[in-house]
């Protein structure tokens, strides 16, 4: 990570977060959110998102959806892609909208809100 860039350039975060249905911290688990977020923007807060949804539950336990893309933080809502999927989710493309529900700066705990429009066979 650079010491001069006031985003944390070059920092990176490896995760593997619970994957709920609501934003509630008590809301029902039904997978993994897991994956790298790595700050990939000198001058802004933009981070480069290597996701994966890993699903534990209901139909699509065993189904996992892949996403990369930039997630600008400081916007209300950011579009990421959707680029592969397995299981229910083989040969997924689409899109991920995403939304801030939480954020603690000082420690970097986040909530997100993430609404997927999913193409598969």
């Amino acid at each position: 990570m650079t010491n001069t860039s006031k985003t944390g350039f070059g920092a990176t975060v490896v995760i593997d977060d619970p994957l709920t249905v609501g934003p509630e911290p008590t809301s029902k688990i039904v997978g993994r959110a897991q994956g790298i977020v790595a700050s990939a923007d000198l001058n802004e807060f933009g981070y480069l998102f290597v996701l994966n949804f890993v699903f534990s539950d209901g139909k699509y336990n065993g189904s996992s959806l892949s996403i990369l893309g930039r997630n600008q933080v400081n916007l209300p809502a950011r579009e990421m892609p959707i680029v592969g999927g397995t299981g229910l989710f083989r040969f997924a493309s689409g899109y991920a909208l995403v939304k801030t529900r939480f954020l603690n700066a000082s420690n970097g705990d986040a909530t997100s809100e993430c609404n997927a429009y999913v193409l598969h066979y």
